[in-house]
């Protein structure tokens, strides 16, 4: 009898083993699948392929939150370029990084009574008032990364919000750490709860590491962006004497956080093509494109194409005025790393895929 339920209890135990294993076999397929999908060349064409014809003689205003910031001057220059083909006339006020310049900038282009505002890269919580007098004198709104979410904003009668799908973004990060270990990560995040984006960025990325049964959280660090250039050298040193070699990955928010660790662990000895490796969900800036290409202490971002949003600004305006409903394309989440790093604009240090998004937009449009 005793040797019956020993044998059960084998049984048992050999059973949930091989269950718990199958899942995380499974979770680590699934990872593998995400970045291969993520890393490959993006050269066909998502988006759009009908909508209206091109709303002729418009004039827009783009208020850039800060055009210091590459992703706010990204965007620009693809606006640009689109509102020069469409033959429209675009105006760009910097909001500086601050709420007094954005609202003054908001209201001077208000006075100026355009077709259309575009909100670029700023909360547009602090402006309800003078958005709503912008809505009452027939002015169409649309924004890039005004809210985490992309589609319209109802409560800002904004007909479009123009932004990667912030989930999926931070997934793909998490993912490429698994993936890279072969699902035995051990990771630190680093987040700016300032941010609710960032904030919730952050616990996506956690949860995506704890769907691993091989891989650990080590820790969660909420840690301003504005201020990791005093912070980061120190706390890296820190961390490294906290964990020694159980400091395997980072996973950040954005590539600023790197901009500063990366030194650090050349000091220590560290980092460079060696562990930790450093993974980012979002940004994709010129320093960390470098840095990748390079093999100095980041793996992997996760940019936008910024260029290929300021097109779809323009298309969503044309679809507003045409009084069309919005197109609702979101563009899918892109993995650069060293491998990969040469394609869809990455020579460049940017993410510009490679599959004609000017054309497509110009036979909507229905313009050369």
């Amino acid at each position: 009898m005793k040797a019956r339920y020993l044998l059960a209890g084998f049984v048992l135990t050999s059973t949930l083993f091989s269950t718990a294993a199958a899942v995380a076999d499974a979770n680590l397929d699934q990872a593998k699948l995400a970045i291969e999908k993520a890393t490959a060349p993006v050269t066909l064409w998502d988006g759009p392929t009908s909508g209206p014809k091109l709303q002729t003689g418009k004039r827009i205003i783009y208020i850039a939150g800060d055009m210091k910031n590459g992703g706010v001057q990204g965007v620009q220059v693809g606006l640009s370029e689109a509102a020069a083909t469409a033959g429209w006339k675009l105006e760009t006020l910097d909001g500086g990084g601050s709420i007094k310049d954005q609202l003054a900038a908001l209201n001077q282009a208000i006075a100026q009574k355009p077709d259309g505002i575009v909100i670029g890269g700023w909360n547009p919580n602090v402006a309800k008032i003078p958005l709503k007098k912008a809505v009452s004198e027939g002015i169409t709104l649309v924004a890039w990364h005004a809210v985490p979410e992309p589609g319209p904003i109802a409560k800002y009668d904004i007909f479009y919000n123009v932004t990667s799908d912030s989930t999926q973004v931070s997934q793909i990060a998490a993912q490429y750490a698994i993936a890279k270990s072969n699902g035995q990560a051990k990771v630190l995040i680093f987040t700016d709860s300032l941010y609710q984006i960032a904030l919730d960025k952050a616990n996506v990325m956690k949860k995506e590491i704890e769907k691993c049964s091989g891989c650990q959280v080590l820790e969660f660090i909420d840690t301003p962006l504005a201020d990791t250039a005093n912070r980061m050298p120190s706390m890296t040193f820190s961390l490294l004497q906290k964990y020694g070699d159980k400091f395997q990955y980072a996973l950040a928010i954005n590539d600023l956080y790197f901009d500063f660790m990366a030194p650090s662990l050349k000091t220590a000895g560290k980092g460079g093509d060696k562990a930790p490796y450093s993974i980012s969900a979002g940004d994709g800036s010129v320093s960390a494109y470098q840095r990748i290409r390079a093999g100095d202490s980041q793996s992997a971002t996760v940019p936008e194409p910024l260029k290929l949003h300021g097109w779809q600004l323009l298309d969503e305006l044309n679809r507003a005025f045409a009084h069309q409903p919005p197109s609702g394309y979101v563009t899918p989440a892109h993995l650069v790393t060293r491998d990969n790093i040469g394609s869809d604009g990455g020579k460049n240090n940017l993410f510009d895929p490679q599959n004609d998004y000017q054309g497509h937009y110009k036979t909507i449009w229905g313009v050369k």
